[in-house]
């Protein structure tokens, strides 16, 4: 049996590919290139992660191969989150990352060759009756479920995760034992291809600066001046630079390019907070029927699941969360990642859908 192995040059990919070969498994690794080669400040940490993926490779006596996705990448990933934050949503790339790209264009271009996809993702498979399901890992820090909540019932069919039901101790503790190069290596944190700058410079470049107002949202008072809504998301605190606070942005208007804010992040009658929300583009990863389901939910990604009621409302012609709570910073544009609990305690992801 043919396996591809996304090998990342770090720990997690490092694990599931030692725990494949001491079944005596041979995995081929693919490193996926996704950085943009041209623009050297958009650049990911390749060099360093090729070395360790083929310190991996000649450990086990493995054979690598590189895949280059980055213009792939920019077409698909870039342009949406560009065109998300623009239209003043909230967009997450890390999720279309994963189906677009890790399980999209990959695939079509070299994974459907290979009968098994394996990833170092944090995140497990249940099977039953013949159905194969996307299930939440044991370390709730770490699960990334929630970012692999668009990828496509075809592509989960093939799809392993070996470190799935392993916690992040669990996982250097065994890289460390078997002397992996990755064993005392950092995390990635952020989105890869932003290399050495920020997320704000890569707005900057695609969107500029436009100065605008902020304005508390009560009292339509003035309170400074910023350089594009593109930079705020609803919700947030830090950055604002306004005195007498902690101040809250509570709503973006896209057409006047005005930023609200306000002090009351609780009070319920704030825009950004509900406690019941529609979703558009549902995505389904496991059958959910009409009825009403209780369900655990995410809308940002956090080691705690949300508790509320899942429903299709005929009204308005989308599914509906009902949340047991009313929450803060509820944005257009987020993805809701829908689950329901399994007999083993873990939590089966159901499919997800962008907040309208």
């Amino acid at each position: 049996m043919d396996i591809a192995l996304l090998a990342s040059g770090g720990v997690d990919s490092a694990v599931a590919t030692h725990l494949l070969c001491e079944r005596g498994e041979k995995p081929t690794l693919f490193y996926i290139i996704i950085g943009a080669q041209e623009e050297s400040e958009f650049s990911c940490t390749m060099e360093e992660d090729l070395e360790m993926v083929n310190l991996l490779a000649r450990q086990y006596g493995l054979r690598v191969e590189t895949v280059d996705l980055h213009r792939d990448y920019w077409d698909k990933v870039v342009s949406y989150l560009i065109d998300r934050v623009k239209s003043g949503l909230t967009p997450n790339p890390d999720v279309m990352c994963n189906s677009l790209i890790k399980f999209g264009s990959f695939y079509d271009k070299v994974g459907k060759d290979y009968d098994r996809i394996v990833t170092g993702h944090y995140a497990s498979t249940i099977v039953e009756d013949g159905v194969k399901y996307l299930a939440t890992s044991p370390d709730p820090v770490k699960d990334q479920t929630d970012f692999l909540c668009q990828i496509t019932v075809e592509q989960l069919s093939r799809l392993e995760f070996p470190i799935g039901l392993l916690r992040k101790d669990e996982v250097r503790a065994i890289a460390e034992r078997n002397n992996l190069a990755p064993a005392h290596r950092k995390d990635s944190q952020g989105i890869c291809f932003l290399g050495n700058t920020t997320y704000n410079a890569l707005l900057r470049r695609y969107l500029g600066d436009k100065e605008g107002d902020i304005v508390e949202w009560e009292s339509g008072r003035v309170l400074g001046k910023h350089q594009g809504y593109w930079y705020y998301t609803l919700g947030q605190r830090k950055g604002l630079r306004l005195g007498g606070g902690p101040w809250f942005v509570v709503k973006k208007d896209v057409q006047t390019n005005t930023v609200f804010v306000s002090l009351d992040i609780d009070n319920p009658e704030q825009l950004c907070n509900a406690s019941e929300f529609a979703l558009q583009g549902w995505h389904e990863l496991a059958p959910v029927g009409d009825t009403s389901l209780p369900i655990f939910f995410k809308i940002r990604h956090s080691p705690e699941f949300e508790e509320g009621m899942f429903c299709y409302s005929e009204q308005q012609g989308h599914y509906v969360v009902k949340s047991n709570r009313t929450l803060k910073g509820v944005a257009p544009g987020q993805f809701a990642v829908i689950y329901v609990p399994y007999k083993d305690g873990r939590k089966i992801c159901i499919g997800s859908g962008e907040i309208m």
